[in-house]
């Protein structure tokens, strides 16, 4: 399991302009702190992007993904489920209006 440290992160909410999509979406950047022996880890600092759903049905993560947060390199890790909770509940905190 990778240790999430989420330090910080900036969230928008995405707009429908032609009212197909149900609920409301928001994209986030998160900011983690990676150990350095942490295979994850980069000099570069490492991200969490991910788009986050609020509908009828619930909240969810429709998608996501690792990056360098100076490069904007994709990494190529997931989530492993208790972090994907844990991300889903930090979304859940931090979505705006």
């Amino acid at each position: 399991m990778i240790p999430l440290n989420i330090t910080g992160h900036e969230v928008e909410k995405l707009e429908d302009p032609f009212g197909l999509l149900s609920g409301d979406r928001y994209e986030f950047f998160i900011e983690l702190d990676v150990e350095e022996e942490d295979e994850l880890y980069s000099e570069k600092g490492v991200g969490l992007k991910v788009i986050y759903v609020s509908d009828e049905n619930g909240d969810k993560i429709t998608n996501y993904y690792f990056y360098e947060r100076e490069s904007e390199k994709v990494l190529d890790f997931e989530l492993e489920e208790d972090e994907e909770e844990l991300v889903l509940a930090y979304c859940r905190e931090n979505a705006v209006e």
